[in-house]
């Protein structure tokens, strides 16, 4: 954008935010969210859990509802590094690569924190859209940069819906999580790749799948 040549504005000098601790009161947020639940979450409770003053959380967050969406988009672009992506060579390959292992632990937290995500959008269907950018499109943006890779080497037509097809899994497994209250396991997605995604390129399963 371009700018007209006029006499800069004088700048307000003030205290400029400090995000330096940022991840930890989002890790804190995703933390409370799944041992209280949505409604008995609060942000004096993130606050303390963090070991930050309330005035610095309510600075950078003016909502409960704000600071989850944004802890549940923080926790999506960890699990997907863009930076650490595989390339494995095949479509397959670069899928199964991608899932991580899961403890008990961690899969139940997560299936408590897309709880409190459901209870979120029942008090606020307005959410929606944002819920969906922070939970959905990080994975679509990942299966769609696949996707076009194994059309570029010619694995697969390039006459594919990439658009649809990227949305497939990221879609299933939110109804899973979010409608189910079912882990998104292992077993799962590769089912889901093996069975829905690979078909759906024109690709078939391996007869013997060793990274199961």
């Amino acid at each position: 954008m371009t700018q007209l040549d006029l006499p800069a504005a004088p700048t307000k000098l003030g205290r400029k935010r400090d995000h330096t601790r940022d991840p930890e009161i989002l890790d804190a947020a995703l933390d409370v969210l799944a041992e209280t639940g949505y409604d008995g979450m609060t942000i004096d409770m993130v606050a303390a859990r963090a070991k930050a003053g309330k005035a610095t959380v309510y600075r950078r967050w003016s909502s409960k509802a704000e600071l989850v969406v944004d802890a549940v988009a923080c926790m999506k672009r960890n699990d997907l590094d863009e930076a650490h992506l595989p390339d494995t060579g095949t479509l397959r390959g670069d899928l199964v690569a991608l899932i991580k292992p899961r403890s008990i632990e961690d899969a139940e937290k997560k299936l408590q924190i897309m709880a409190g995500l459901v209870s979120m959008l029942s008090r606020d269907p307005g959410l929606a859209d944002a819920v969906s950018a922070a939970i959905v499109e990080p994975r679509v943006a990942v299966n769609r940069l696949f996707l076009q890779r194994a059309i570029e080497r010619g694995e697969i037509s390039a006459d594919c819906d990439v658009e649809t097809l990227a949305l497939l899994s990221p879609s299933m497994a939110s109804y899973r999580v979010l409608i189910e209250r079912k882990p998104v396991d292992r077993d799962f997605l590769i089912a889901l790749i093996d069975g829905v995604i690979l078909p759906a390129v024109g690709l078939k399963e391996p007869a013997a799948s060793p990274a199961r």
